[in-house]
């Protein structure tokens, strides 16, 4: 029996519930016709917040980044309810990527880097049959070079986003917090983040998941299907561990 906290995200519900629904009760139900600018917005930002609270529960573990995530939300409503000047949601837009660059550097000092933690564990990677082949070959030295570099590009992705972020708030968001015409900005701040924003940072971080996936073929000389997990390999194994 598979533990409910191993389930796979749903992306379609992550998208409904993150950006879709927020965007349209901001830009379509946030007048005086409707819930009115201040229940607008916080049954818009309601959606996200329950849903990062639930994903809390579901893994039954705390996610920085999530957690990052759900903090962002309460400010902007924060924010936005205090009817506060608007230039300090684009600060705010602009920190919390940085503070997730940061993080990733930071977490170089550590025995635990960012880029080990997602991406070379053993969840994802047959790592003990990779150090080998590192080891064999004298490769270990360069191969913790190329996780430095590959982390160093995924700090670069979240700096992308962090410019992006400020630059994309200061431009939608002129109206005064707490008016209608402000909520429907942040709607369409938030349909905007994903062609302006997300693609933009996703293709730099795919390239620095390719650089470091082709560094550990090159080094090891082992091909991605011996390097990579069988995930249904792994879902037998979990269920013989269950059982």
């Amino acid at each position: 029996m598979t533990d409910v906290s191993q389930k796979k995200e749903n992306p379609f519900i992550n998208l409904l519930l993150n950006i879709v629904i927020p965007t349209v009760i901001l830009m379509k139900f946030s007048g005086p016709d409707h819930l009115g600018a201040k229940l607008g917005l916080i049954v818009a930002l309601a959606f996200p917040i329950t849903y990062g609270v639930i994903d809390f529960f579901r893994i039954k573990k705390v996610n920085f980044f999530s957690t990052l995530g759900v903090i962002s939300i309460l400010l902007t409503g924060g924010i936005t309810l205090l009817e506060l000047d608007p230039k300090y949601i684009a600060i705010k837009e602009a920190t919390i990527p940085a503070l997730f660059g940061i993080a990733t550097l930071i977490s170089l000092k550590t025995r635990y880097p960012l880029v080990k933690t997602f991406l070379f564990n053993d969840k994802v990677m047959q790592t003990a049959r990779v150090h080998e082949a590192l080891e064999s070959k004298g490769n270990e030295k360069v191969f913790e070079n190329s996780l430095t570099n590959a982390s160093f590009m995924i700090a670069a992705s979240f700096g992308l986003s962090s410019v992006l972020n400020y630059a994309l708030a200061k431009w939608v968001l002129v109206s005064p917090p707490g008016t209608e015409a402000f909520n429907a900005e942040l709607g369409k701040m938030t349909a905007l983040s994903l062609p302006v924003i997300t693609i933009p940072a996703m293709l730099v971080l795919v390239l620095a998941l390719y650089y470091l996936f082709r560094q550990i073929t090159k080094l090891t000389g082992l091909s991605l299907e011996d390097i990579f997990i069988d995930p249904d390999e792994h879902k037998k194994s979990s269920d013989k561990q269950e059982t």
